[in-house]
């Protein structure tokens, strides 16, 4: 068991490590070609903190674990809306100043019940089985590449700010993204293979593990990159980064995944998804009533305790 435990730590560590070599290398790379650092902050950085997500969900696709890819993407999103933000407000009271995000929460929003529709088939066509089919993967992505419009229309409107990514040579920013991906490979392969057999162990469900573990662990770099941006008091890009990683985790790491190989759905989730969406909601209304944008302390340790108790009663 102290083997398992160690081995999942070890994968989560290469996770996270070859997240953030691989966001600098390309956030270098997307410098070098001129692209606009909103873009490279949208995008690039938001993709790289969804890479262990992306990667754990392939794994588990080639290995016909569907309980850990659904569990990890579900589980991740709660946890980024109230775990991390709750942390953050706890930190630091969030004042947005900016109107992004008052279009990506809807988005996040809508992007929950698309997904909440696609894989509850049998609710709606009778003997018809519950799973994400590649078209369903096909409908997440077509999706995603809206958000990639809104975010390049964004750049546009936005004025172009100094970038933060420090530049590499070109050979040094390529190395970076292969090292970053040689890592996350091995590390999703570990933590997906040993999470299993430890949920096996116990007695737990793939289901349970994916929500808990595995969706924690490959939340960590948005936690990190969220609390820090709280503690220097850039509350924009705290929220930013967490509702732009679950959209990026509800349509671009679940199409991915429904394309290659077909997902079967348990129900069992439904419970998570309809508090994912009652979060996202909730976030909307405690941030944008009409006399304050702001997530305070109190709204804060709210969301972790709506958190706390779904955990507890998910692991009953």
């Amino acid at each position: 068991m102290i083997l398992f435990i160690l081995l999942i730590a070890l994968g989560f560590a290469l996770l996270i490590g070859g997240a953030d070599i691989l966001v600098r290398g390309a956030s270098s790379l997307a410098l070098r070609l001129k692209v606009p650092d909103l873009v490279i902050g949208l995008t690039v950085v938001a993709f790289g903190t969804s890479t262990p997500e992306l990667v754990v969900n392939l794994v588990s696709a080639f290995k016909g674990t569907a309980g850990i890819a659904f569990g990890n993407v579900i589980g991740s999103n709660l946890f980024n809306i109230l775990g991390i933000l709750g942390i953050c407000s706890l930190v630091m009271p969030l004042q947005v100043k900016t109107n992004t995000t008052w279009r990506e929460i809807p988005f996040a929003l809508m992007t929950s019940f698309i997904l909440l529709i696609l894989v509850n088939d049998s609710h709606f066509v009778s003997g018809a089985k519950d799973i994400l089919t590649w078209g369903d993967g096909l409908v997440l992505l077509g999706f995603f590449a809206i958000f990639l419009v809104y975010t390049h229309n964004l750049s546009k409107q936005g004025a172009e700010s100094e970038s933060s990514s420090r530049r590499y040579s070109l050979p040094i920013s390529l190395a970076f993204i292969a090292g970053g991906l040689i890592g996350l490979i091995l590390g999703g392969n570990l933590v997906v293979t040993f999470a299993v057999k430890l949920a096996r162990l116990f007695g737990m469900s793939e289901s349970v593990i994916g929500l808990t573990i595995v969706a924690i662990g490959t939340s960590l770099p948005e936690l990190s990159t969220s609390l820090v941006a709280a503690i220097r008091k850039k509350p924009d890009i705290a929220v930013g980064n967490v509702i732009g990683s679950n959209i990026f985790n509800l349509l671009f790491v679940m199409g991915i995944t429904s394309l290659v190989s077909p997902m079967p759905y348990d129900r069992i989730f439904n419970p998570g998804q309809f508090v994912m969406i009652g979060s996202t909601l909730l976030l909307f209304i405690m941030m944008f009533n009409p006399k304050r944008h702001r997530l305070d302390r109190w709204e804060g340790a709210i969301l972790l305790i709506i958190y706390i108790l779904y955990s507890v009663l998910f692991l009953k």
